[in-house]
């Protein structure tokens, strides 16, 4: 009785440690960046260079929830008493940690297809900004960047 307590209460620190890294956000990581921060709400300049990225791919946290369970539960049984407990730990976090990279790698193909751009203010100053779509933009385009994104005028 003792030790599926101690089971369960692993599961549930292991799931509330993996789960605080999980990103349930659809938007890119990086959507709207800039690379100086200063009066970045809105300018006038012209697109320098425009580079295409692909996001990562992302977890939900599921893969690795479901890879402690079962390190967990693999880890239980082997030893007794204190090494079975020290198993069981450790067999939760290697499972945790497993489960959370195959989903990655699963959801890697489904990476977003992102575009940095580059541009340079009337001031002088370069701004990069990254966002999920170009639309009409092409290199040497007068731009206006508004709230994170770059719009043509």
């Amino acid at each position: 009785m003792k030790s599926t307590q101690t089971i369960a209460a692993l599961v549930v620190a292991v799931s509330a440690v993996i789960s605080g890294c999980a990103s349930t956000s659809n938007q890119p990581a990086n959507n709207g960046s800039y690379s100086n921060p200063v009066s970045a709400s809105a300018g006038y300049g012209t697109i320098e260079s425009i580079q295409v990225t692909r996001s990562e791919g992302q977890t939900s946290g599921t893969g690795a929830v479901v890879g402690g369970i079962v390190g967990a539960l693999v880890g239980n049984q082997v030893g007794s008493g204190t090494g079975r407990t020290a198993a069981t730990v450790a067999g939760a976090v290697g499972g945790a940690v497993v489960g959370n990279k195959v989903e990655a790698n699963r959801n890697a193909g489904n990476g977003q297809e992102l575009y940095q751009i580059n541009v340079r203010l009337e001031n002088g100053e370069t701004r990069t900004v990254v966002q999920d779509s170009v639309y009409d933009l092409r290199v040497g385009n007068r731009v206006r960047l508004v709230d994170g994104r770059v719009y043509r005028y």
